[in-house]
């Protein structure tokens, strides 16, 4: 596998895993203890940690990308595998 196809598949996995991981780990205003500003909403959070929200992603992502890359160099999984059809 080249590089450029690992920059771009881990990459793939780090946004997938951003947007999956974007409701845990947050709370809202009510559940801070905090006053609401006027028009937000109930489920806007008190404070998002962007860095943190990140690195989780990333970790994440490195994961998945392992185990992908693994399959992938020792073929546990194959196309012919998920076959359901024939």
């Amino acid at each position: 596998m080249r590089w450029t196809s690992i920059v771009a598949i881990y990459f793939l996995f780090f946004v997938g895993s951003a947007f999956v991981l974007l409701p845990f780990g947050v709370k809202t205003d009510e559940e801070a203890g905090s006053p609401k500003v006027p028009g937000q909403a109930d489920s806007a959070p008190h404070r998002f940690h962007v860095g943190r929200h990140l690195a989780r992603a990333a970790l994440l992502a490195l994961v998945l990308f392992a185990a992908y890359y693994a399959n992938w160099t020792y073929g546990w999984i194959t196309a012919e595998d998920l076959d359901f059809y024939n």
